[in-house]
This record gives C-alpha cells, sequence and structure tokens, in this order.
C-alpha cells in the first residue's frame, strides 16, 4: 500500500533540506579554510555594523546607520556576541546560510504547487512530471556556484533570495486560493522590504497584484452567482479573500518602507537620508567619479541598463558567450510552454465562467521577474552601477546583482522538465532525452562556472586583493597595542583591521560615536571631541590617507610608529597620542 501523496511529499522536502543543508555546510568550511568567507568589504562591514550595537563607547539601534536595511544585521547580532565568531566571519555567514536552505525548500514548494496544477493535473495531486519539474528548479537554485559562494559570507543575497522566493510561494498559493496564504506573503515582503530595498520594488508588484485578482475575483464571482441564480441554482463562492485580509496584506506590505521612512526622518532629519545622504549610491558615485563625469554604463538609459543587468544574470549562471544564450532561450521556451499550456486550458475549460480558465496557474512566476525593472532603473536613475569583464568597462563590480534572476532562471528549467516529462505526443525514450539534456546543460554551464571561478567570487577576489593586504598588515601592528589602549580611527574605511586584530569595538571613538540627529554636526559628540582634540580622549590614532582622522592630527607633532603602504591603497599612519 502506497503511502499518500503529501507524505511522500514531506518526506522529498525532508531529503532536499538536508541535502541543501550538507551543501550550505561543506562549501563554508570550504571557503573559510582558505579566509575567503571576509573577501568582500561589505562583508565585513555588515558585521561591525551589527556589532557596535553592542559593542560600542555609544550602543545602541542607532548603530545601524542607514542606506543599509535593518534586518541582516539583527539577524547576524545573536551570533557575533563571541569575540570568536566576529573575528573569523562565522557570525555572519550562520543567517545566510540558513537563508539558503530555505530558499532551496521554497523553490521546490513554489514548482511543485504550481505544476501539480498544470493542465494535466487537475486534481492538484502533484504527478510524476510536477515532481521531476520540482526537482530540477530546486537543484539548478541549489548548485548555483556564485549563490553557493554567497551563502558562505556575511551578504545580504541569500537572505534577500529566501524571502522573495517564499513571498511568491504564499502569493501563488493566495492566487489558488488560500486566503490565509496572504498573510504569510505580506509577512514575508515585510522582511524582505527590511533587507533589500529591491523588496520595495516587490511589494509594491504584489500589491497590484494583489488589488487586482481581488477585484477580478468578485467580478466574477458576482457573474458566476447572477447566472447561477438566473438558472435556479445555488450561488456559488469563488472563495476569494475577505476585505479584511486584503487591507490587512495591504498594510503588512507598507509597514516596513514607512517605518524606514520614519527612522530616517526622526534620525536623520531627512525621510529620504539613505537615497539622497552623504552615504547614499548617488553620492558614492559622485564622490567616486567626480564632478562632470559621465556616470556609469546605462547612466540615464533604460535599455542598455537592462542589458546590463541581463548580462550580469547571464553571467551568474555561465561563463560560456554561448551558454549563456542558452540558458536566455530557455526561459523564452519556458514563457511559451506557459502561454501554451494556458490556451490548452483555457480551450479545453467546460467552467460556465471561461475568465477563470484564462488565469493560468503559473501566472504567479511572473514576479520572479521583477528583478528586470528594478535594476534597470536603479542603473538608470539610481546611480547603482554593475560593471560586467565582457563588456566595457570589463571589470568587476556589483555583478552579484545578477543573482536576483536565478529563481527565474531555475523556475525556467522547471518547467521545461515537466513540460517533457510529461508530454504525451512524444515517445518515452524521446522524453527521456529531453530530461537528460536539459539535467547536462545545466550541469556543464555550472562545470565552466566553476572552472573559470563564480563571478561573485571573482569580484570580491580582484576588488578587495589590496584592501585585504593593507586590513591584514594594519591589524598586525594593532594586535601588539596595550590591551587597554584607547584607538581613534576611522572604523568605515576598513574595520576588517580592528576586527582582525580583536580589538573591541568600545576600545576605539569612530565615526559611529556622535548624535546622528544633531544636524550639520555635532560639537559635543564623542567623535566631533576627540577629533578636535585627539590626545584627550585616545592613546593612539590610526590615520588613512585623506580620512578626518589624517586631517586631525595633521601638524600637530604626535609621533608616527608605523607607517604602511599598499599599492592601490590609502597610506596608512599609525601615531601615539600620548
Amino acid at each position: 500500500m502506497s503511502a499518500p501523496a503529501s507524505s511522500r511529499w514531506d518526506a522529498e522536502v525532508r531529503v532536499l533540506a538536508w541535502l541543501a543543508m550538507w551543501v550550505s555546510v561543506f562549501s563554508f568550511l570550504f571557503y573559510f579554510r582558505r579566509g575567503e568567507v571576509l573577501l568582500y568589504g561589505d562583508a565585513v562591514a555588515h558585521i561591525n555594523i551589527a556589532r557596535r550595537v553592542f559593542d560600542s563607547r555609544t550602543p545602541g539601534l542607532l548603530q545601524l546607520g542607514t542606506v543599509w536595511l535593518p534586518l541582516p544585521h539583527l539577524l547576524m547580532i545573536p551570533f557575533l556576541i563571541s569575540n570568536e565568531m566576529w573575528q573569523r566571519g562565522v557570525g555572519g555567514s550562520i543567517p545566510s546560510m540558513a537563508a539558503y536552505v530555505f530558499g532551496v525548500i521554497g523553490m521546490f514548494r513554489l514548482m511543485r504547487g504550481i505544476l501539480s496544477r498544470g493542465i494535466l493535473s487537475r486534481e492538484g495531486e502533484p504527478g510524476g512530471a510536477a515532481r521531476v519539474g520540482a526537482w530540477m528548479a530546486a537543484a539548478v537554485y541549489a548548485a548555483n556556484p556564485n549563490l553557493i559562494y554567497m551563502q558562505s559570507t556575511a551578504m545580504g543575497e541569500a537572505l534577500y533570495l529566501a524571502l522573495f522566493i517564499w513571498a511568491v510561494v504564499f502569493f501563488s498559493e493566495f492566487a489558488r486560493g488560500d486566503g490565509r496564504a496572504l498573510t504569510k506573503c505580506g509577512l514575508c515582503l515585510a522582511a524582505a522590504c527590511l533587507t533589500r530595498y529591491d523588496g520595495w520594488f516587490l511589494a509594491a508588484a504584489m500589491v497590484v497584484g494583489v488589488v487586482v485578482s481581488y477585484c477580478f475575483k468578485e467580478v466574477v464571482s458576482r457573474d458566476s452567482r447572477a447566472s447561477k441564480t438566473a438558472k435556479g441554482g445555488a450561488a456559488g463562492s469563488m472563495g476569494s479573500p475577505s476585505r479584511s485580509a486584503v487591507a490587512g496584506f495591504l498594510l503588512i506590505a507598507a509597514a516596513a518602507p514607512a517605518l524606514w521612512f520614519a527612522y530616517n526622518g526622526v534620525v536623520y532629519r531627512n525621510p529620504l537620508e539613505f537615497e539622497n545622504g552623504p552615504y547614499s549610491a548617488k553620492a558614492i558615485e559622485k564622490r567616486t567619479q567626480g564632478a562632470g563625469a559621465q556616470g556609469h554604463p546605462g547612466t540615464g538609459d533604460l535599455y542598455v541598463a537592462g542589458l546590463y543587468f541581463l548580462k550580469s544574470a547571464q553571467a551568474n549562471v555561465a561563463e560560456n558567450e554561448w551558454l549563456e544564450r542558452l540558458w536566455i532561450l530557455l526561459a523564452a521556451a519556458a514563457v511559451v510552454v506557459v502561454i501554451f499550456d494556458a490556451r490548452r486550458k483555457l480551450d479545453g475549460s467546460k467552467d460556465a465562467t471561461p475568465g477563470v480558465a484564462m488565469l493560468p496557474s503559473q501566472w504567479p512566476l511572473i514576479f520572479l521577474l521583477v528583478p528586470v525593472p528594478f535594476y534597470a532603473l536603479s542603473i538608470a536613475y539610481g546611480g547603482v552601477p554593475i560593471f560586467i569583464p565582457a563588456w566595457w568597462p570589463f571589470t568587476h563590480y556589483n555583478a552579484r546583482y545578477g543573482l536576483q534572476l536565478l529563481p527565474a532562471f531555475a523556475a525556467a528549467v522547471g518547467i521545461l522538465a515537466y513540460g517533457a516529462a510529461r508530454s504525451k505526443h512524444w515517445p518515452k525514450s524521446w522524453r527521456r532525452a529531453a530530461l537528460l539534456g536539459l539535467f547536462g546543460f545545466v550541469v556543464v554551464s555550472y562545470g565552466f562556472v566553476w572552472r573559470a571561478g563564480p563571478v561573485c567570487y571573482e569580484e570580491a577576489v580582484i576588488n578587495m586583493r589590496s584592501r585585504v593586504a593593507l586590513e591584514r598588515q594594519v591589524a598586525g601592528w594593532l594586535h601588539a597595542l596595550p590591551p587597554k589602549a584607547t584607538l581613534l580611527m576611522d572604523l568605515g574605511g576598513h574595520p576588517g583591521a580592528v576586527e582582525q586584530a580583536g580589538i573591541p569595538l568600545n576600545r576605539t571613538i569612530n565615526e559611529g560615536n556622535h548624535r546622528v540627529w544633531m544636524q550639520p554636526t555635532d560639537a559635543e559628540g564623542l567623535w566631533e571631541r576627540a577629533l578636535a582634540n585627539p590626545a584627550e580622549l585616545a592613546d593612539y590614532a590610526l590615520a588613512f590617507d585623506g580620512d578626518e582622522v589624517a586631517r586631525a592630527v595633521q601638524g600637530r607633532g604626535f609621533k608616527e610608529l608605523v607607517v604602511i603602504r599598499v599599492t592601490g591603497q590609502p597610506q596608512a599612519v599609525l601615531y601615539r597620542l600620548r
């Protein structure tokens, strides 16, 4: 006697979760042993932002700062209490690793739910074809070399992708008539909105989707009731969510952005501080390029901006130009399969209200394409550059953003596998050959990525090589300072030096030690007072060329203990102040 379908699926989810967990742990150990989990400067910054919430001269939630959203840092805090986990970066990797596992499970559940309700699976049971498609999609997502590296770091990509996928999971369940899933979708969206700004665009798209879907179902339900009443039958129900459920979803989806606007407005006296403040993407690009610069590729041009994002997405799944094009062709073929499936469902439907049949079960997958317009707009008008080694300026920068289309690529392969497995027009040998061809394509494509090096990993190595070398040398000198000495430094520039030296942040006076609500300056803040009179409040100062500490100690006759020079990095000077 066979086990119920639900039990079989639960068993498969457990197997998948274990497999994903082992991939996560082993890949983390691989990169950890090579000292590569902290290659990204942003990963080091994330860890230190979380750490300074409780380890600081002025601890508190205001240490979270602006621009970067707070959820990733808040999730790291419990794992960074240990000095060892802070210094080695392990505490920052744990939330990413957990998110990777949940993302894999979410990808499986998304495709399982959608494919098991295709034209040939009207009863909603997960048949063999749906099982093949769901496993294939989960495998494409889980085995991606770039995601495997990123989930071993303190970067936010794995966390956002997991929340992104689960938001689409619950939206698809809502679209199939589960009103309770709408609240879960809203909670995932709120978390996504507190992780990356991508989530804000996703939330807006899903709000439109919920409102349109609700209105559509209300109209169809009203027409259905009227039709059945006219025929003398009982009025039916479409199972659409209540107005209160929709209103609750809208409030939850809007809560996180509203909270961030309020936080910036109250603390920084500017609700848009994260967008136009001194640490925003636009301000950083302006300082980096200088006045009169033309900007990065795609500035002011949506089409070019979209091309650069799509190219970065291709670079995250393939290294060979022909394989990159094949990924796009596979995605287009999956769209054709979905349209064909919808037409067959419409043609074969005997429902008295054809409008219902016009909505294919796969339509919520359209949200997986939301990163395309978001990043096209961000590159064109938001000061967000993406540099790809194959295109001008032939280097790596923010190539990791292309990972946001990985769920869409995974879903496309899952749909094609499902279509091949369920086809009644192909001989069994052809179906097997098609499935093996899809599987082989993914293996070959990812094999080339591993051989050349994942683009996200290469980006970190190329851009951070000299920075890591400088911070390692500086850390060696800082480690030799007296145990209770106070250090004055701009922590935002090179936080890795203090972290590697194992110096608690509360032994430093840094740019975070001031009252941020005092605008534009705070003469009584600890940071400002230390810059005005360094020897009064600190024992040593670490200055990097051009930073505020360097300007504060210049010409005051403090003794230089060591000067550290690394090609491509600003000169570092360690001073004894008293």
